[in-house]
């Protein structure tokens, strides 16, 4: 049976048990999503990859900075607080109901304010607004998060957000996602032609490639490769892992959002040890912040 009929399903027992269960009906969920994807059921009591310690995260972490680091509204501000304004690309606007007719200048980008891969690149005044409108309503229609058991997206207002598009022509900027351990990065993935054909590459902090060979070169560091790391490790401060991600446009670095669940854990590494290995980088930082709100 494929995997999302299951899980609507299991959304259906969740209504109709006590809350202490729901636990137990998450946990059920998590294991099963991640046995479809990975071939094998994830350690839940003593995680040891990184993608179990996304599953871990998601049952038993629930630190109430979660939410509002990855608030897209709320983040702007503890952003340009910690590392400068410099860093913020403006908000146009941000609410829940969009006008009858677009009011902002072209290019400009529409997001979901409390999800993730909810965006709408709008180019031209000819963009077919109506349609547009109708897409953003079904993301305010729908609890982001839900099926997957990501939790701090539960505690983020539903809302939207336009921002200037910031990418060269109708280029999307390549997008480093910084991961930190305990304020220190570790790891950039670089994630090439979104848009497109779209596929990543994962370095370590020195540059060098772990991630498997493929048709695509190495890529180039960016110019402000040094602050684009710097401005990672301090806003991973005082967080066992958190995933940060920027873009450089012309040489100007940008900050775009900062993710507790990368891909929910879902997305196999290649080669497959890297889970392992990164996975080490997350067991270690949890000794170095013990942190008392990761409860269940």
């Amino acid at each position: 049976m494929p995997i999302f009929p299951v899980l609507k399903t299991m959304d259906f027992a969740v209504s109709l048990v006590p809350s202490a269960r729901k636990t137990d009906l998450s946990e059920a969920r998590i294991k099963l999503t991640y046995l479809w994807r990975h071939g094998h059921l994830p350690d839940l009591q003593l995680p040891t990859t990184f993608t179990e310690h996304v599953q871990f995260r998601k049952l038993h972490d629930r630190d109430m900075r979660l939410p509002l680091l990855a608030d897209k509204v709320v983040a702007k501000n503890i952003v340009a607080e910690r590392i400068g304004c410099e860093w913020v690309i403006p908000t146009l606007w941000h609410g829940e109901l969009l006008p009858p007719k677009s009011q902002w200048p072209t290019p400009f980008v529409l997001k979901a304010r409390h999800g993730c891969n909810q965006s709408i690149f709008v180019h031209s005044e000819t963009a077919n607004w109506q349609a547009i409108r109708r897409k953003a309503e079904r993301w305010l229609g729908k609890a982001y998060g839900y099926w997957l058991d990501e939790w701090l997206y539960m505690h983020i207002p539903r809302g939207l957000l336009v921002e200037p598009f910031i990418g060269v022509g109708r280029a999307l900027p390549v997008d480093y996602k910084f991961y930190v351990f305990a304020g220190r990065v570790e790891y950039v993935q670089v994630h090439l032609d979104r848009a497109g054909r779209h596929r990543w590459i994962l370095l370590d902090r020195n540059w060098r490639r772990v991630s498997a060979q493929s048709s695509d070169a190495d890529p180039l560091p960016p110019i402000s490769l040094t602050r684009m790391t710097e401005a990672a490790e301090e806003l991973g401060r005082g967080l066992d892992f958190v995933r940060v991600d920027l873009y450089e446009v012309e040489g100007h670095p940008y900050f775009g959002e900062m993710t507790f669940y990368p891909g929910s854990g879902l997305d196999p590494f290649s080669p497959v040890s890297l889970d392992h290995i990164i996975g080490e980088h997350w067991t270690r930082a949890k000794s170095r912040i013990p942190n008392a709100a990761q409860q269940t």
